[in-house]
């Protein structure tokens, strides 16, 4: 690849950068010359490939925070997206259960907040309606969501790269960005497969993104933090125990959502995951470590002050992950009738979460806008759903720091 001039290169062919990169030229701006950089051989590989491919409908982000409005617009935009592109997918619904009556009153907590954040749907159902949603669940009450839906992620990422190249953008796989060098009033990559020259940069970097912000001097405050998600899946002759989607209430002081069923649009049931550190930022096993990317991690102040106020979850999760029996227990509270041996070894995910310099775990979005670049710097779940939403979002904040590049 020889150097080449852009008006905006986009860091990242994930689901958020490809949807940023379609907005701008087919909406916002058709004649500027846009080019997607993408590290890989391959698109949309890593949280967007290795997800659970939900449809959330947007339940459980504080009303008025990014997540909470981007998750719902997004969920329209979606579907009305699939449905236009002919992209399968299924609202195949959620149960959110409570197992006994310490959990009611977060479950209602829930119900308020989805109703807040306008979710269409939402009905607190007792046992009986349970049963007939979800016939092998224990539960004395459950928030039912019959909007949430699933669908391939991946298949969504890669019809918005088509679009995007079929209105004139360029896409650059094997082309990890090593350094990025101010000159001559432009911003240069430089690529393992050559140069590119860019007026404007928009960061989507995912599990790099802070790395990318850190080569333009910004973004030093937050640090991506690799939590691995594991998963079994439930062998075929049981799949019948799992209807659709089956969730626990979660706990509010930790950003994730606990062990829960899925059934995927491939017709397979997840059942998980954990959230563990991954010693490595693409460290899908549990033998994958980077001594460079751990030591990032671990001299990072953030890093200690979170571990001090969440080390008892993560010793239990790390526990869970290496004690089958543990996680089986944790599974059994949702569907009693789950045996170990039910459970074949199933794939895993790994979550770019942001933690700040003070320890606290980023909850809502974060989206950084500089005079030369927007820093996507913490897009996890829902963020797959929200992609429209988010990329829409980019895109206005580029329109207002790049003016007309």
């Amino acid at each position: 690849m020889d150097s080449r001039e852009y008006d905006v290169v986009v860091i990242g062919g994930g689901i958020i950068g490809l949807s940023t990169a379609m907005h701008l030229k087919e909406d916002k701006y058709p004649n500027w010359r846009v080019a997607v950089v993408e590290k890989d051989e391959e698109l949309a590989t890593h949280q967007t490939g290795h997800n659970s491919g939900v449809i959330h409908s947007g339940i459980y982000y504080r009303p008025d925070s990014q997540k909470a409005r981007f998750c719902v617009a997004g969920v329209k935009s979606l579907l009305r997206f699939c449905d236009e592109n002919e992209i399968e997918y299924e609202r195949c619904g959620k149960v959110i259960i409570a197992i006994d009556e310490s959990e009611l009153g977060r479950l209602e907590s829930l119900h308020e907040r989805g109703t807040a954040n306008g979710v269409e749907g939402l009905e607190m159902i007792g046992p009986e309606r349970l049963k007939e949603i979800e016939p092998h669940v224990a539960g004395i009450r459950a928030l039912w969501a019959p909007g949430t839906g699933i669908i391939d992620y991946r298949k969504v990422a890669l019809t918005y790269a088509n679009r995007f190249q079929q209105a004139g953008g360029d896409v650059f796989t094997g082309a990890a960005v090593r350094r990025i060098v101010r000159s001559q009033g432009s911003l240069v990559l430089e690529t393992e497969t050559g140069d590119l020259r860019a007026k404007h940069v928009i960061n989507c970097a995912g599990l790099y993104a802070d790395r990318v912000a850190q080569m333009m001097g910004e973004g030093r405050d937050v640090r991506i933090i690799p939590f691995r998600g594991e998963y079994y899946t439930l062998r075929p002759e049981r799949h019948h125990l799992v209807s659709g989607l089956i969730y626990p209430v979660p706990d509010p002081r930790f950003p994730f959502l606990g062990v829960h069923y899925t059934r995927n649009i491939h017709g397979q049931v997840e059942a998980g995951p954990n959230a563990v550190l991954a010693l490595k930022r693409e460290g899908y096993r549990k033998q994958d470590i980077n001594p460079a990317e751990a030591m990032g991690t671990f001299t990072f102040p953030g890093f200690w002050k979170m571990s001090m106020k969440h080390w008892k979850t993560g010793l239990g999760e790390i526990y869970r992950s290496y004690n089958k029996r543990v996680f089986v227990r944790d599974l059994q509270r949702l569907i009693p009738e789950v045996q170990a041996e039910d459970l074949a070894p199933g794939g895993s995910g790994v979550r770019a979460q942001a933690v700040s310099r003070d320890g606290a775990i980023l909850d809502d979005f974060h989206i950084l806008r500089g005079r030369e670049a927007v820093h996507v710097l913490n897009a996890p779940s829902p963020g797959a759903t929200s992609s429209l939403a988010i990329g829409e979002h980019i895109v206005e904040l580029a329109a207002e720091a790049f003016g007309d590049a």
